[in-house]
């Protein structure tokens, strides 16, 4: 037992309530309550947590406040120093960003015929993608279908979300698990089928989430990361993009990449370019704890932005609603949704439930801030964090002593290094900030409005609507990737590209200046800043 003795007397509570929740049955909410327990405790609908975009095409829209203030900065690059007569490079395709929709979009384009190159801040795989623990979702399962994962996931985003992105999401899911199964991703199977076998996630009417135990993500990157290096396809590592290039007819012409190594800028010239860099986690919204990687911050998002992309819905953030928050070392630590679709329950402090851990993100996240802040049933920690169980030892209770064990080898192994049992034990868990539900705005092949310019996986908007239901995110990565690249490779031989120019961030830094902005800070961020008294910043609960 890892668990001082102020939180014991806690878990008391929890194990002595467990053979009534076991049979324990909570209703789901309905609309009227559902409406009431976001405006009242989800992070969104907070005071103050956005504000009004002052520059650019979305001008006089709301955004998460933290993600304006990089809209609001000049920009690292200064046009009249960087040379665009000498290119670095020149290909068909610039991939930015090598997680799974990066990855996913080089293999189709370069399978397609076009010359390839990626384009990522860190290493290749280094993203969301290779931290995603639950798994991809398609409608492979017998009663399910495109339909049924389609109207599921419009009334998981509330009926925000805009239609032809999911229906292409439903319908082109099912072919990438294929894909991935031909390349080798070894999905958790039915013992009795040919197919992988789908788990129930909150917010779905059926089994759809494929998953490689709590590894998914990681899996399936090590499959992508060796089919690229197979394919010989360029790479440029510690290499972010901090402005794209247009021409003088307005299409997207490659981007400005600085190399980390030697702090200098690279003009890549590209006939297509695709935005895939992930979210904006380590901004730390409102400052919440954030399951994202290490170099999840905004940059693509920022980048399009001053080319002249829309973006939508940048004002929707998603809270998952079980992020670590005991110990301290890791905080934000996601756990798996799946946990709590095969039997882990929520509980407060006196060993209460207070929500079906079915229900959709947006809500389950909300219940655990009212049970925490609004009705004050949190467990607290030596250091002041406060948060809730998750009563993991249920899944071997319903599944059989064993199952947590091989369902969920690396949350164990990260969990025992601090003496804590997650198959005997309950969790300490608390939202995190997760996923941005807005992003650049798209059509079904990831094309933007500026000709020549893709966006695929989270730094794209509109999927998803105002909240995302559980595996969808890698679906939207590996299908919209996918499309991307397969519309590449039916286009780029026809591109004829004009003069370079960077025309387009004079025009930004001028109207900036008008505005008297942009001089407090430079973006695209890059890389979080945890020095000195910033790495001890309060959690915001």
């Amino acid at each position: 037992m890892a668990y001082p003795e102020s939180m014991q007397e806690s878990i008391k509570k929890l194990e002595a309530t467990r053979e009534f929740r076991i049979s324990q049955k909570i209703p789901l909410l309905s609309l009227d309550e559902k409406n009431q327990l976001l405006r009242e405790y989800h992070p969104d609908y907070r005071p103050g947590a956005h504000r009004e975009i002052h520059i650019g095409v979305n001008k006089g829209e709301k955004a998460a406040s933290e993600f304006v203030d990089l809209l609001e900065s000049a920009g690292m690059v200064d046009p009249a120093r960087v040379s665009l007569d000498n290119c670095y490079l020149s290909v068909d395709a610039l991939v930015i960003g090598a997680g799974g929709a990066g990855l996913t979009a080089a293999l189709f384009a370069h399978d397609a015929g076009a010359k390839v190159a990626v384009a990522t801040k860190l290493r290749v795989g280094d993203s969301n993608t290779i931290m995603a623990e639950g798994g991809v979702n398609a409608a492979i399962s017998p009663g399910d279908s495109p339909s049924i994962h389609y109207l599921d996931t419009m009334g998981g985003g509330n009926f925000t979300n805009i239609p032809e992105l999911v229906r292409a999401l439903a319908l082109d899911s099912p072919h990438c698990i294929k894909w991935l199964e031909d390349l080798g991703v070894p999905f958790d199977r039915d013992p009795d089928s040919d197919l992988p076998n789908p788990l129930l996630a909150g917010g779905h009417s059926r089994p759809r989430v494929c998953s490689v135990g709590d590894y998914t993500g990681m899996s399936i990157i090590h499959v992508l990361r060796a089919e690229v290096e197979r394919r010989d396809i360029r790479v440029l590592e510690f290499s972010p993009a901090v402005e794209l290039l247009l021409d003088d007819k307005g299409q997207c012409a490659g981007a400005v990449l600085l190399d980390l190594d030697t702090n200098s800028f690279r003009v890549i010239q590209a006939k297509t370019t695709v935005i895939a860099t992930g979210g904006i986690g380590r901004l730390h919204i409102q400052n919440f704890p954030t399951t994202n990687h290490y170099g999840a911050t905004a940059d693509g998002l920022v980048i399009a932005y001053r080319a002249g992309a829309r973006l939508g819905y940048m004002d929707s953030i998603q809270f998952h609603p079980t992020g670590t928050a005991y110990p301290d070392q890791l905080i934000g630590l996601l756990v798996t949704e799946v946990s709590r679709s095969r039997g882990a329950q929520l509980v407060d402090v006196d060993g209460q439930r207070y929500i079906n851990e079915l229900q959709t993100r947006d809500m389950v996240a909300a219940a655990n801030v009212r049970q925490v802040i609004g009705r004050g049933k949190g467990i607290t920690t030596p250091t002041g964090m406060q948060g809730v169980w998750l009563d993991t030892p249920l899944i071997d209770v319903f599944h059989g002593e064993g199952t947590v064990k091989k369902s969920y080898p690396h949350l164990y192994h990260r969990f025992k290094q601090y003496n804590i049992d997650f198959a005997a034990e309950p969790i300490l868990i608390y939202p995190a900030q997760h996923y941005q539900n807005g992003g650049v705005i798209t059509d079904d092949f990831g094309r933007t409005q500026i000709p020549g310019l893709y966006v695929a996986g989270e730094a794209a908007g509109g999927v998803h609507g105002r909240n995302r239901l559980g595996g969808n995110s890698l679906s939207d990565l590996f299908v919209f990737g996918r499309r991307a690249g397969l519309d590449i490779g039916a286009k780029f031989r026809d591109i004829q590209l004009g003069r370079l120019t960077l025309s387009h961030v004079d025009g930004y830094t001028r109207e900036l200046d008008e505005l008297g902005l942009g001089r407090q800070a430079t973006s695209p961020m890059l890389l979080p800043d945890y020095r000195f008294e910033k790495s001890f910043r309060k959690v915001q609960q």
